[in-house]
């Protein structure tokens, strides 16, 4: 009897005593995703290669002890509010607010103990490859504003597509950027025992559907207004190795010690909101992997800070560069920008989000 489209196991308990379960989604067109109730973490997204040899495609630790310990939002969905606010403080309606700093004297993907720590309630979203996460973050959860409910929900569909799809609803004004932290290496992890480590996404090709990107300060706040791509490492308007991006001589790369920026996509052209974010592609494996979002903006990060210390269980070490995330979101510190577009929920309205990351080589 074949399996569910959607099953759960247990995955292990956290030091205070939550239960943590792990989701695995199957698609008829081999793909898989295992997704995890602490931190809503897409644990493993299982994807062939040309040669129909089958690998996860996503950085992942090897426990449950492993991710709630210090961990860099591997596979996590992040908020109340992904990327930075400027030294942790906003003004909504008049009233400031303020959310612990954790990353240089500003607040990053909701403060030190963001939704990427938090156990979600799951539940199979009928027969569907898709379960449903829920979170209820109270009035003045690391310092934000009103009782916020947030759904997500991860679906497989037959052509092996991975949907995020969120929704939020609050009880009074309040602020929210959602998004995946995914790390991903189309190279795929080896196998125990299988040789050589994947290593770095030097060799990836990547392309960016926007026109312009935000320059950062040192510390990675958004120094104000959009700047053109062109004429920059910055422009992706055309595929372009990572390796020969990252080699460039610019002080923006320098600083961060490599893409950690977020780049204006171009506006939706069809019915459905989504716009073409990003193209990431493996030539050595053939998997390529398109990103598709109804969000005005993409964090691109080269996983700049890993350093081998964490590994994934099967003897691969996560080095420098040894992956990208593709983080479709709002704007950095936008509370603090009215020129960007705005993050402000209030009741009444409905917060909705959707990014799809679509396995190319498969259709």
């Amino acid at each position: 009897m074949p399996r569910p489209a959607a099953h759960r196991e247990p995955f292990g308990t956290t030091p205070d005593g939550r239960a943590v379960d792990r989701w695995t989604l199957r698609s008829p067109a081999g793909v898989t995703a295992e997704v995890l109730t602490y931190g809503g973490v897409l644990h493993a997204l299982t994807v062939p290669d040309h040669a129909g040899r089958s690998r996860s495609i996503v950085l992942a630790l090897p426990d449950l002890e492993s991710y709630t310990g210090p961990s860099p939002y591997f596979g996590a969905l992040v908020g109340r509010y992904a990327n930075r606010i400027a030294d942790g403080r906003f003004t909504l309606d008049g009233r400031e607010h303020h959310v612990p700093a954790n990353d240089h004297g500003h607040a990053l993907h909701g403060g030190p103990d963001g939704f990427d720590s938090r156990v979600w309630d799951a539940e199979a979203v009928g027969d569907d490859a898709a379960v449903r996460l829920t979170l209820r973050s109270p009035d003045g959860d690391m310092g934000f504003p009103g009782e916020l409910t947030v759904t997500a929900v991860y679906a497989l569909d037959d052509r092996g597509t991975l949907s995020v799809t969120f929704e939020a609803v609050t009880d009074r004004a309040t602020v929210v950027n959602l998004t995946n932290h995914a790390y991903f290496n189309l190279a795929g992890a080896a196998e125990p025992g299988a040789g050589a480590e994947p290593g770095a996404v030097l060799d990836h090709w990547l392309s960016v559907g926007a026109d312009g990107y935000l320059p950062v300060s040192a510390d990675a706040i958004p120094l104000g207004p959009v700047q053109e791509v062109a004429g920059t490492p910055f422009d992706l308007t055309e595929p372009r190795r990572l390796g020969d991006c990252l080699a460039a001589d610019d002080p923006q790369l320098k600083d961060a010690d490599g893409f950690d920026h977020c780049w204006v996509l171009r506006p939706a052209e069809g019915p459905d909101g989504l716009r073409a974010a990003a193209l990431l592609r493996d030539p050595a494996s053939g998997r390529e992997l398109e990103v598709w979002t109804t969000e005005p903006g993409i964090q691109v990060y080269t996983s700049n800070h890993l350093d081998g210390t964490l590994t994934d269980g099967a003897g691969n070490r996560h080095e420098r560069h040894s992956a990208v995330c593709l983080e479709t979101q709002h704007f950095p510190d936008a509370p603090n920008r009215p020129g960007y577009p705005t993050t402000v929920l209030r009741p009444g309205s409905v917060f909705r989000s959707r990014t799809e990351f679509r396995s190319t080589h498969l259709r």
